[in-house]
């Protein structure tokens, strides 16, 4: 049964901790996915059986936790992240951050870099209510955006999202890829190449644009975006075992 958490912004957030040795891993999930999916739930009874500290969550209006997505953006989630580590954890952290969870790891390492041993990122999107959504509009989308205050987009993975005009303007004030960013720690970032939500592209992009002293990017050749089958499982453990320090990574 998950617990529940209230921010001081009076949001309800879901959370499963699982108390053991540091540093903690902090599972951040994408955008419309919860801390029931396969990443999350797998790396929670990794983690448990090397007895190590772990938290997953439901950022607001997703998930147990309270609130609607429609209502919800990057500043948001940032803010029920914050919360998260802030009241449940201590000491240490290892960041494992999917597709806009990697995005939140990296305002995590901007807001409170003290905090963090090392992270692992999976097909990071960072900046993409700016350089995905917003970009591909057309005039009619953009239009709609201030008449109807939103649009609505497919996905490949699940159903429509609904894009807000609020999502598109508070993203601009959390963009990561316009000015120095800071990874003073261990730092890997996994992608597959076949991911049709977030290219490869933007995977050297983030590379190249991040400063740091122990960076690598793993190209997944035929992996997708959810990059949750055995191997790829098998890869994120890998990756994060890495930033620990425990083994050298086979990559």
């Amino acid at each position: 049964m998950s617990r529940l958490l209230t921010t001081d912004q009076g949001r309800q957030i879901a959370y499963d901790m699982t108390e053991g040795r540091g540093p903690t891993i902090v599972f951040l999930s994408g955008l419309k996915s919860d801390k029931e999916g396969t990443k999350a739930v797998h790396l929670e009874a990794w983690a448990k059986a090397r007895g190590q500290g772990y938290l997953r969550f439901d950022y607001s209006g997703h998930g147990e936790s309270s609130g609607e997505f429609t209502d919800g953006c990057i500043g948001d989630w940032h803010q029920d992240t914050a919360a998260a580590i802030s009241s449940l954890t201590q000491g240490p952290l290892i960041v494992v951050g999917s597709s806009m969870g990697g995005w939140q790891a990296l305002l995590l390492a901007r807001a409170m870099p003290e905090r963090i041993a090392g992270m692992v990122t999976i097909a990071a999107a960072p900046d993409f209510t700016e350089d995905g959504y917003w970009a591909s509009f057309n005039a009619d989308q953009k239009a709609a955006l201030d008449v109807v205050g939103h649009v609505e987009l497919p996905s490949d993975y699940m159903e429509p999202y609904v894009i807000t005009k609020r999502m598109i303007e508070d993203g601009r004030q959390n963009l990561v890829l316009r000015s120095p960013l800071a990874l003073q720690f261990p730092v890997r970032f996994l992608q597959g190449t076949a991911d049709t939500a977030v290219s490869t592209e933007t995977a050297v992009r983030l590379l190249e644009h991040a400063s740091g002293p122990d960076m690598r990017l793993l190209l997944v050749k035929d992996a997708d975006h959810r990059f949750s089958d055995g191997p790829c499982l098998g890869l994120i453990e890998d990756a994060i075992l890495d930033v620990i320090g425990e083994h050298e990574c086979s990559a």
